[in-house]
Order: C-alpha cells, then sequence, then structure tokens
C-alpha cells in the first residue's frame, strides 16, 4: 500500500497524475485532506470513484491517535498513534507559554540501548517513513479544528534516534516546512540525537536551519559508556567537535540535555567536567531530573542534588536553565506508555 502522506506536493501531483490520470487540481485538493488528517471517505470534494480507486491501493492516514492520557497537573496529553502495519508509537503535547510543543517518534523501538529510556528496552522494530512522522503532527492539527497549526513546535525526542532514520527524518523536516503543507519553521524544530557524529556532521551540511540537541548526561568517556552504548563509538570529545562544526555551519546554538541519575552523573566533578567541556561554545544546558522508568532501576536525583548541580554550573559560567518535568502523572518518559499498552494488548 502506497502511503500518501510520504509525498511532497509535486510528488502526489506526479503520482496521481501517471496512475490515475487525475488532474493536477484534484492531486492538490487531495493533499490539503492529507494534511487535515482525513482518510478517503471524508474527501468530499473529490469523486466517489477516484475516493474507492485510491483506497485500495492507497493509505491516506499514516498514524491514528488510539489512545489519550492528560495530566491533571500541567495540561501535558500524551497519545498513543497506531501506524498502518498496527505497530504503536507515543507523541507527547506541551503548553507553554510561546505555543504547543509536539514530541514526536522517528522509529518504533530504538536499537540505542541508553540504559535510562524505556523505547529502547525492546530494540528496534523498525524506522518510521516520513510520512508516518509528519502523521503524528497532523493527527494532532486535526484535533483542533479550524486551527491548522495547534502544533507550532516539534521536537524529534520521542522513541528513536532520529539520526539513525537519516533519509526518512531529513525528508519529514522538508515536508513538515514546505510553504505549500503546514509550513513550520525549521527554526522551530529541534532534534535530539544520543550523538551519532557523522550523521551530526552531514546534517550540518543539508542547509536546514534545524535546532540541534545533544543527549549527553554524562561528560566521562567511561562513565558515559555504562548508560549509553553509543559512546563506546564516538567519545565526548568527538561528539562535543561534531556539535562545533554545526554551530559553525548553521549558526544555531546546541542544547545539551543532561538527565540527572542519582548517584552516577549529579556530582561536582560531573559539573566541572561539562562545563570544561562546553568552554568556548555556543551551547545551553537543559537539566532536568530523571523521570523514573520501572524496569531500569534508576532514580532521578534529589530536588537538592538538581539545585545544587545547576549552581555549579551557573558559578563556571555555563548557561544552564533546568527543563520542567512534564507529564509525570501520565507516564510522560518516551516508550513508558507504548510498552504498557502492548503488555495490556498481549495480555501480559
Amino acid at each position: 500500500m502506497t502511503l500518501l502522506q510520504d509525498f511532497s506536493l509535486s510528488e502526489l501531483t506526479d503520482f496521481l497524475t501517471a496512475n490515475y490520470q487525475v488532474k493536477p487540481f484534484v492531486a492538490k485538493q487531495i493533499f490539503a485532506w492529507l494534511y487535515k488528517s482525513a482518510d478517503f471517505d471524508a474527501m468530499t470534494d473529490v469523486s466517489k470513484t477516484l475516493r474507492e480507486q485510491l483506497s485500495a491501493s492507497c493509505v491516506a492516514v499514516s498514524a491514528k491517535i488510539v489512545k489519550t492520557l492528560s495530566s491533571q497537573t500541567d495540561g501535558t496529553q500524551k497519545f498513543l498513534f497506531e501506524l498502518q502495519d498496527g505497530n504503536v508509537v507515543e507523541g507527547v503535547l506541551m503548553s507553554y507559554k510561546y505555543g504547543n510543543t509536539l514530541c514526536v517518534s522517528s522509529q518504533v523501538g530504538c536499537r540505542m540501548g541508553c540504559k535510562f529510556c524505556a523505547s529502547t528496552l525492546g530494540g528496534l522494530v523498525r524506522n518510521l517513513s516520513a510520512g508516518e512522522i509528519l502523521g503524528q503532527v497532523l493527527a494532532v492539527n486535526a484535533l483542533k479544528e479550524g486551527k491548522e497549526r495547534h502544533v507550532t513546535n516539534i521536537v524529534l525526542m520521542g522513541s528513536g534516534e532520529p539520526l539513525d532514520n537519516f533519509d526518512n527524518v531529513v525528508k519529514f523536516l522538508r515536508l513538515v516546512s514546505a510553504p505549500e503543507g503546514i509550513n513550520v519553521s525549521l527554526r522551530n524544530v529541534s532534534l535530539s540525537t544520543c550523538g551519532i557524529v557523522p550523521k551530526i556532521r552531514e546534517l550540518a551540511q543539508m542547509d536546514l536551519p534545524v535546532n540541534l540537541t545533544l543527549s549527553l548526561h554524562n561528560p566521562d568517556n567511561e562513565e558515559r559508556k555504562q548508560i549509553m552504548p553509543v559512546a563506546n563509538a564516538y567519545s565526548v570529545e568527538e561528539t562535543m567537535d561534531a556539535c562545533r562544526y554545526y554551530f559553525e555551519r548553521t549558526g544555531r546554538r546546541i542544547n545539551v540535555e543532561y538527565t540527572l541519575i542519582d548517584g552516577q552523573n549529579d556530582s561536582y566533578a560531573h559539573a566541572l567536567k561539562l562545563a570544561s567541556l562546553l568552554r568556548g561554545m555556543s551551547a545551553h544546558v537543559n537539566v532536568i531530573a530523571l523521570n523514573p522508568v520501572k524496569e531500569t532501576g534508576l532514580k532521578g536525583t534529589s530536588e537538592k542534588n538538581l539545585k545544587r548541580f545547576l549552581q555549579y554550573l551557573e558559578k563556571q559560567g555555563v548557561s544552564a536553565t533546568r527543563r520542567r518535568t512534564m507529564g509525570q502523572d501520565i507516564e510522560g518518559a518516551c516508550g513508558q506508555l507504548r510498552r504498557r499498552y502492548l503488555e495490556e494488548k498481549n495480555g501480559n
């Protein structure tokens, strides 16, 4: 089955013209429906015959919301999206003063093996296509009728490592920012990576002004290897050099995610080493206590230690803020809802 949300407007027009003898204006009508996350039966200005032909061999909606959880404390919403093959991924919608940020997934599962993340517990199932990533945004936008840009900001920080699905993620970035689509500025899009160095450098050369976020979590090579297997392939120093290159090419400040794990990366020595790594860089550190994942056995640092760690960084002249913990009462950490949903579905 051909997923139509994988196509740009020009690609969709070519596909429909070649296979269904559709006129360009009809292709444009179908494209508009696709961006409303509408199935074929809802496309009322398209002939019934064409809709039936398309439904026999094509898929209109790539990601359907099958479960929604709403936080009682901060209004965060967590969505479970079902894909065309029955796989499920998660997304989280967070409301801020400047707009609504949707965290989307780029893979079903993940093979990076980070010890603190629920997404990786079952390994990688498969990559998402560009349209399946886009479909998550379109499905959430569709919840607010008449408000096409309900989602104003996007973070690729859900299930999966975006740079491990490089080609599809790059195409998604082009689709989501296309003027004929929902035209989200790439300056409002952040991509989070655990640090696949060659792909950071390749992305820097794509002329896509996306905000790069590095999931660092420990500035010491040996200690980082214990919680993030990617550190066995790329040292902290190599990773930071790639981030500097990204800034030089794009002019976009690097964001560093630093999740504080009790007794593992929250000491004064860690803060000093982190400050040393970032010296001379245009970078900002987001500090957050670990959102507990029961399967890992790890727990977040105390409130006292978090505040003290921030003070250590500030004394070293590092730009750092505490990232708000959101959605804890709805299992906000990526991978948790999917894992529980699958357990319930399988009767475990």
